[in-house]
């Protein structure tokens, strides 16, 4: 039997929430997704249950998604993170990369790539 995966989303912009949850409801391994839109709600969420990925964007309202990976590696919370973003030059990518991110995506036009890394996960 397939483990069903609990996704957690941090993204301000609604839209992209929405799009990203229809593009991962069509997945058969997901079994719950989250969402937050600003530091706070994401450390809070992350803390009560580690989400198996989190699909992370860097600019928030407040503290930052790079705040967020910050505190993941503090805690030591295990979690895949997918950086989904519109910063995507190498500045970002290594910061990233270097606090834990596994996969760095372009916003605008890789994000339909998280539901093949994330559909993958069960699939081996």
């Amino acid at each position: 039997m397939k483990e069903k995966l609990f996704i957690l989303i941090v993204d301000d912009n609604i839209n992209f929430i929405n799009r990203m949850e229809g593009l991962l409801n069509e997945l058969d391994n997901i079994g719950r997704i989250d969402a937050a839109s600003d530091y706070e709600k994401a450390v809070h969420l992350i803390s009560k249950r580690t989400p198996d990925f989190l699909l992370l964007d860097i600019n928030l309202p407040g503290r930052s998604g790079i705040e967020i990976l910050k505190t993941i590696k503090k805690n030591g919370w295990q979690c895949e993170v997918i950086m989904v973003s519109n910063h995507t030059d190498e500045y970002y990518r290594n910061q990233c990369r270097e606090l834990g991110a596994r996969y760095f995506l372009d916003k605008s036009s890789e994000f339909g790539l998280v539901a093949d890394i994330i559909g993958q996960r069960n699939s081996k």
